[in-house]
């Protein structure tokens, strides 16, 4: 257990900060927990740290403690409206990687204008949590090899990005599939989160692109979850996915906040 000691600026008191567990530190001044810092590694092996501290000179310490015990890069996710917050992490050398923009997403049909989107001839929409587990995993690997063919898979959502063993679809239970004679040609994530669920992925292999596909996967996703009495969904979309972006605003959603991911390298 390592512990380093810093005295703060708003008076002479010494700040001990210690690091408690293997990912873990505290900051303490007079027996008083005033920060903590903590660091946790997602599923794509990436390091994701948060630091809770009453003052910004805490903030530092922590930070300073934190950096020079871990390896680079190392990433936060800070909400935008939160200056402080950000500015912070700024300090400590991190910059913006990318921003996402949290959608609310309506589900009336007479809202969405969905009612009456069908698929196209020759596709069917499998409901969620019916599909194959087996073309479902194929085709997640042949969307996955063409979004790293172009803007990288790094710049999927969180909840999509690859284990360390390569594996994204975790759940095959939170997908509904658009499937074309024997095989998947377009999916959509749902994760069915109290209230409100989250659709954290709609994707169409490149060779179905413009075919209306994803659209009939919204329509599907959200008629189902109006008729299941909720009234709006959540879905997080990367503000350089401009297609994305112009699906969900076609169908009513509108900006309720942004996060950004910062990155140390």
């Amino acid at each position: 257990m390592n512990s380093s000691h810093f005295t703060s600026g708003m008076d002479e008191h010494a700040v001990v900060i210690t690091q408690v567990a293997e990912r873990q530190w505290h900051a303490v001044e007079d027996d008083r927990t005033v920060g903590r810092g903590d660091a946790s590694r997602r599923p794509d092996g990436r390091m994701f740290l948060s630091i809770d501290s009453w003052h910004a000179a805490v903030f530092d310490q922590l930070a300073d403690a934190m950096l020079a015990d871990l390896p680079k890069p190392l990433y936060t996710v800070v909400d935008e409206a939160d200056l402080d917050l950000t500015s912070d992490w700024e300090r400590a050398g991190f910059t913006t990687r990318r921003r996402e923009w949290e959608y609310l997403v309506p589900t009336d049909p007479r809202v969405t204008g969905l009612g009456a989107v069908l698929p196209p001839s020759g596709v069917t929409i499998v409901a969620v949590g019916e599909a194959e587990e087996s073309p479902l995993r194929k085709l997640d690997r042949e969307i996955r090899d063409e979004v790293e063919a172009s803007v990288g898979w790094q710049e999927m959502p969180a909840e999509v990005l690859p284990r360390p063993d390569g594996a994204t679809v975790l759940d095959p239970s939170k997908y509904a599939v658009a499937a074309q004679s024997d095989e998947y040609v377009g999916l959509v994530r749902v994760a069915p989160v109290t209230r409100q669920p989250r659709i954290g992925l709609i994707a169409v292999r490149s060779d179905q692109h413009r075919r209306g596909i994803a659209r009939a996967l919204l329509a599907h996703v959200l008629g189902s979850l109006h008729r299941c009495g909720i009234e709006t969904a959540s879905a997080e979309v990367n503000e350089s996915n401009g297609a994305a972006m112009a699906l969900f605003e076609g169908v009513g959603a509108r900006r309720a906040s942004s996060n950004l991911e910062l990155v140390l390298r």
